[in-house]
């Protein structure tokens, strides 16, 4: 029990009661109402009987108004003439009867009917606020569609706004005509029920599990690429959609959603995932269609392309059947043009690793300042011009053979780079600290003494004998001379000859004439003959046009008295005949002009001499590579 509150006002229930005669003396409408007795019935009943078995707190409670003169109490329970135990608050006033007696003027509060008044009072504030709230929104969202109308009318994508509860607020014209519904139509209207009701497949999309929805719950943007949308008519159409909560005050209100229809992308990106099959199907089809053909191609040059039946040519495959199961490195030997790379390949495929790359570099043919980048490759930004990562020769060359043409021009200062990973198998792209390892099998060639340049100090010793492990020479032309006529019908049958698909012969003069020549560009530059003698044939007769057959720097021969020529040689044919010998010499040397094996070696003069000449000419020595 606690001290009174203010008495109640005058229409609510009240009894008059004297404490000291247990008797009600007086009492209002409202109470009998309240206490289910007929009007004028209560006045005279005792008080404690409307209160059965509660006379102790009835007493404390008459005690505590007589002394304080107000109290109040929820510890009284009165008996209903139903039976039935009412639940009540009782507030009690001490006054004076005109007769001096102290009564107690109490005022009956029915708790459960304040309840329910209490009760409808927040439900009626709630629905006055709910409607001032749902108003707010609504204003909301005709904001943004009339502040926005110009985007939402241009917008090739549909957009629509819901509310909280999921009732569509606007929809712009595109949205109109992807959905084949009208703006008004959808406005009020549950837009889930409407346009998203069901999967694909047809099972049914509860609203719960709607990603549009679930922006109202956890206030985040949903993106979704893989749902359907479904028109007016029926139909549906694969969509991609973006969900963004409108937040006012803090609190999410809503959602604005922007959809397009992905109908022709997902048309294009199932014909580009069929073109892809397709394109894997043919690229299996034809690397069957390769392997067979590499094989057909190994049965057919199972000599790996060395053509010659002479002692010379038979050591070499002796030697290549020896070394080609291990991995020793290889060092090939041989003048310029005696099909030194041909005796790497033919090692490389009869390895274990023919099914790998057999990757070459022409040594003489790498810059300086490009060597490591060149053979170990290098990070991006590196140096300047190193726009991307860059593989180099040894990571390409991985689990199978590099080639090393032309070992012998590699510049002295950069050597000991390549002698480390040939001796740790490891190397460093240039400006990156990785390390990475190749698993790389060495076939090098050099036309050059390496023994001479290692007695000069212009060849690491330590890696020649890294590369010397197993030496094989090539064999010039001319200590092979036997070979010529096999050479000769192997150049003209060969598929994918170029020039005349008649079958040619060789007359037996020529024939002589080629073996008698002493070959200073060996094979290649018979490979050459034969190929002018092709484009000069007529009905199928081959046209030597052999070169001079005096070997350049060769001594004349002496003579008492020499022969009157038939005719004095003119200016005209002096310089026809010097373009010849020129020509000639850059065949033999596969165009190169300069240093051991090239053209001006050959003619015996001085590179810059040879150099002018070709300017002087006009002849172009590039076209002679190969």
């Amino acid at each position: 029990m606690n001290a009174l509150p203010p008495l109640a006002p005058p229409s609510l229930a009240i009894l008059a009661v004297d404490p000291a005669a247990d008797r009600v003396v007086g009492a209002n409408g409202a109470a009998e109402g309240l206490l289910g007795l007929a009007e004028g019935s209560l006045a005279g009943r005792r008080f404690s009987a409307l209160h059965p078995g509660q006379l102790p707190a009835l007493i404390v409670f008459s005690e505590a108004v007589l002394s304080l003169g107000r109290y109040w109490t929820r510890g009284l329970t009165p008996r209903h003439s139903g039976e039935v135990d009412l639940k009540v608050e009782y507030r009690g006033d001490r006054i004076e009867a005109p007769d001096g007696r102290a009564l107690l003027l109490i005022t009956l509060i029915d708790l459960a009917e304040q309840e329910r008044h209490a009760t409808d009072t927040a439900a009626n504030r709630f629905q006055t606020s709910g409607i001032a709230e749902w108003q707010r929104v609504d204003r909301i969202f005709r904001d943004i569609e009339r502040e926005n109308q110009l985007i939402l009318r241009a917008a090739g994508e549909g957009i629509y706004g819901v509310n909280a509860d999921g009732k569509t607020t606007f929809l712009n014209p595109a949205g109109e005509k992807l959905l084949g519904w009208r703006a008004e139509e959808l406005v009020g209207h549950d837009m889930h029920e409407n346009v998203h009701h069901h999967h694909a497949d047809g099972r049914r999309y509860p609203n719960e599990a709607c990603p549009i929805y679930a922006a109202f719950r956890d206030g985040a943007v949903h993106t979704v690429d893989d749902e359907v949308f479904w028109r007016k008519d029926g139909t549906c159409f694969p969509v991609e959609y973006t969900s963004t909560p409108i937040r006012e005050r803090g609190e999410v209100v809503g959602a604005v959603i922007v959809f397009r229809d992905v109908t022709q992308r997902r048309r294009a990106e199932e014909e580009l995932r069929r073109a892809l099959a397709e394109n894997d199907a043919l690229r299996e089809r034809l690397e069957r269609e390769n392997a067979y053909l590499q094989e057909e191609m190994r049965l057919e040059f199972r000599d790996h392309g060395i053509v010659g039946k002479s002692p010379a040519v038979e050591t070499i495959r002796q030697r290549i059947r020896l070394v080609a199961p291990s991995d020793a490195a290889v060092l090939v030997t041989g003048e310029s043009g005696t099909g030194k790379e041909l005796v790497a390949r033919a090692i490389h495929e009869a390895s274990g690793r023919g099914d790998r790359p057999l990757i070459r570099v022409n040594c003489a043919a790498v810059p300086r300042e490009l060597f490591e980048s060149e053979f170990f490759g290098h990070a991006r930004g590196a140096f300047t011009g190193a726009l991307r990562d860059r593989i180099g020769r040894f990571e390409l060359a991985d689990g199978g053979t590099l080639f090393l043409d032309e070992v012998g021009e590699i510049p002295l200062e950069l050597q000991s780079k390549l002698l480390r990973i040939l001796q740790e198998g490891q190397f460093e792209r240039v400006g990156e600290e990785r390390t990475r390892h190749a698993d790389v099998r060495i076939v090098a060639a050099t036309n050059q003494d390496l023994e001479r340049d290692v007695a000069s100090g212009r060849f690491r010793s330590d890696l020649y004998f890294r590369l010397n492990v197993f030496p094989i020479h090539s064999a010039p032309l001319r200590e092979r001379r036997e070979d010529i006529p096999l050479l000769v019908r192997h150049f003209l049958d060969r598929p994918g000859r170029k020039g005349a698909s008649a079958a040619l012969q060789v007359r037996s003069g020529d024939m002589e004439r080629l073996m008698a020549y002493h070959w200073p560009g060996n094979v290649r530059e018979l490979q050459n003959v034969l190929e002018r003698a092709v484009i000069l044939a007529r009905e199928g007769v081959l046209t030597i046009d052999m070169p001079d057959q005096t070997p350049p720097g060769a001594p004349p021969v002496p003579s008492a008295a020499p022969p009157r020529p038939a005719r004095l040689r003119t200016e005209s044919d002096r310089r026809a005949a010097e373009r010849r010998d020129i020509e000639s010499a850059l065949c033999a040397s596969a165009g190169k002009v300069s240093g051991p094996g090239g053209a001006a070696e050959l003619l015996g003069l001085p590179p810059t001499t040879l150099a002018s000449r070709i300017r002087t000419f006009g002849i172009k020595p590039w076209t002679f590579r190969g």
